[in-house]
Order: C-alpha cells, then structure tokens, then sequence
C-alpha cells in the first residue's frame, strides 16, 4: 500500500475519504475528515520536515500556493517524491484531484463524479453581482486575480471587484473597500474568521454573506454540496 502524506488540508480529505488508511501523515490544519488516524507534522507552512522523512512517505502531496519551496526542496533532498498541484480554476482543481488520486494509486471516487455534475447544472442568475471578498482582516487583505475561490463565486454569478487587480490578495484599505461600489462583500470563516460581530460592520450599508471558507476554497469531496450551500449563503 501507498504511503502518502498531505501538507495540503483539501487533498487530505479527498485521499482520506477515497482511500482511508492510506495517509501516514497530515498537517495541524487538515481537519476533515473528522477522526482521521494520521501523524500530524505541523501546519502547511512550517511542516516538520524530519517528521515527514520518518514517516517514510511514498509520496507527499504540496500545492504550489499553499507550501513553501525551501520545504518542498528539503523533502525532495531527503529523496522524497512529492507532487506539486497547482488548483486556481475549477477545471484544474477536477483534473488535480484525478492526478493526485492516480498517483496514490487510488480508482476515481463516486464524489467526484457527484462534484463535477453538481457544478455542470450550475446556471449563474441572468444579473450577476459585484463582490469584495476579504480573506484578512489586520490588515484587510481581498481576494485579487487569479484564485480558485474567485472562480467558483463567478460560476454562481459573483464578480469580485477586484478580479482585475495585479495582485493575487492585494491589501487594500478598510475605506477603499467600503467604496468599491460593491452590491456585496462575501466574508468567508477562513482563513480569517470572519462572524456576524467581526466583518460586516466594516461595510456599512452593504449587505454581507457569511460563508463556509471550506465551502469556498477547498477543491475535494466538499465540491459536490458547495454549490448548494454556497447559493444558500450568497442570497442576501
């Protein structure tokens, strides 16, 4: 059996559900599935390298975004394979999870068929709305061009003010943000935790959405009901 571990809190759950048994090792932060059996080995970006080479991995599977590269080389300097995902479109994030379950040696999950006809039947409002979407808060950071969870909020007719800007998480200031001429500002529960009591009355006189963050900007099993719970939270 493949030994894998995942610095990667998404991939953990598409590999612990398809395949439980198979992950040695996980991050502090994979908390889903609830229960799972695997060695901890930090966060995702400070894992303990030398835990990870003791678990004598098979495989260990990074993302681009979510690691650091001087922890990625170190692992691949112990003479470990590692798989590096790149996820910033739902299409990639389909054919990422195919590769990274193909390379654990893994057969193609009923929960990703389930995601990807969950997405197809998604028909976007004929009106689509502008959105800030802040990920941060001290300073307020938004999400910018180019990102996974921008893409799934314009599948379900959000357009994110700031799409266009060059950076991928710009900062931008509490004002500028009020006055983006945003009909919405979406506030997701990570990896800032934004609530009721600590976001929205940032942006006075705009209606403001609390989301699942899991919902939002994880790419695994969580995709199938995302669409459904994503719209629920985005109706205001």
């Amino acid at each position: 059996m493949t030994r894998v571990v995942s610095l990667v809190p998404s991939l953990t759950e598409a590999i612990a559900v398809s395949a439980p048994g198979l992950l040695a090792g996980a991050t502090d932060w994979c908390t889903h599935p609830a229960g799972l059996a695997a060695a901890r080995i930090g966060g995702t970006k400070n894992p303990d390298v030398e835990a990870v080479v003791a678990l004598r991995p098979d495989l260990v599977v990074a993302n681009e975004e979510e690691n650091r590269e001087p922890d990625l080389a170190a692992l691949r300097a112990a003479g470990l394979d590692v798989l590096v995902t790149e996820v910033r479109t739902l299409p990639q994030a389909f054919a990422e999870l195919e590769r990274v379950l193909d390379a654990c040696g893994v057969p193609r999950p009923r929960w990703l068929d389930d995601a990807e006809a969950a997405w197809d039947a998604v028909e976007p409002p004929a009106e689509p709305r502008r959105a800030v979407v802040p990920v941060w808060r001290r300073p307020w950071m938004v999400l910018g061009r180019d990102t996974f969870a921008g893409d799934l909020l314009a599948r379900l007719g959000i357009e994110n003010v700031y799409a266009a800007h060059p950076e991928r998480y710009p900062r931008i200031p509490p004002d500028e943000l009020a006055a983006a001429g945003a009909d919405l500002v979406v506030l997701p529960d990570e990896p800032y935790r934004f609530t009721a009591d600590d976001g929205p009355e940032a942006f006075p006189g705009i209606p403001a959405a609390l989301v699942d963050g899991r919902m939002l900007t994880w790419y695994g099993p969580s995709l199938a009901a995302a669409p459904t719970e994503l719209r629920a939270a985005l109706r205001r």
